[in-house]
């Protein structure tokens, strides 16, 4: 296979495949997680479910204080990391087309040498991530294969991707090619290990701040 063939395929024919399985495996985790169920509460309800729950999917984000002693760095870290890595996602150009092919929606882009610091921040933050869970003793202990691969095909686009922006390390079809195929390894990775909590997590936090609700406490 050329490689123009092989960038046609990862273009079409290999995201599609990458982006169905996605799908499937959302949906079957989401199965999973709602076919559980959950008792029947029947203690009598001291307040309303919905307003809580969905207040509480915006307030989990934004550490209490106090919860942060000892664990700082893990949060800015992650808070650095996710930022940089949902504008570099969502506001870079090519990005922005491939969406509005899609879907057929689009926006306005921030200027690529925004994205390219965005980028590398967000890389600096994973690399510092992996570095502190490697010499925190309780973070390395709790540590296993699945973190450490899901830290391994979060960090390859952003570093295949920067690479293929700014020509570093081959012909720049060469490196959109790889970038595209550690993207598409995200997308099939993504639903089977943690990093499904990147959809779940709406899910989770709702039903705690519904739940504290009915109590008539705040999550």
């Amino acid at each position: 296979m050329t490689e123009i063939q092989l960038l046609t395929w990862a273009r079409g024919t290999g995201m599609q495949i990458a982006a169905s399985i996605f799908v499937l495996g959302i949906v079957v985790r989401l199965l999973e997680i709602f076919l559980l169920g959950r008792k029947r509460d029947l203690a009598e309800a001291r307040g309303g479910q919905f307003g809580p729950g969905l207040r509480t999917v915006f307030t989990r984000s934004v550490p209490k204080v106090g919860t942060t002693k000892g664990t700082a760095f893990t949060y800015v870290g992650g808070y650095v990391f996710h930022i940089g890595f949902l504008l570099t996602l969502f506001f870079f150009t090519p990005h922005i087309l491939f969406f509005k092919d899609l879907t057929g929606w689009s926006w306005p882009a921030l200027p690529v040498s925004l994205i390219d610091v965005c980028a590398v921040i967000s890389i600096a933050a994973l690399v510092g991530l992996l570095i502190h869970r490697f010499v925190d003793p309780v973070r390395r202990h709790l540590s296993g294969l699945g973190d450490y691969v899901s830290w391994v095909v979060t960090t390859l686009p952003l570093v295949t991707g920067y690479m293929a922006l700014n020509r570093i390390g081959g012909e720049y079809n060469e490196l959109l090619v790889v970038h595209l195929l550690s993207v598409e390894l995200l997308l099939v990775v993504l639903p089977f290990t943690k990093l499904i909590h990147a959809i779940t997590f709406v899910f989770s936090r709702w039903y705690n701040g519904a739940f504290a609700g009915r109590r008539g406490v705040r999550a």
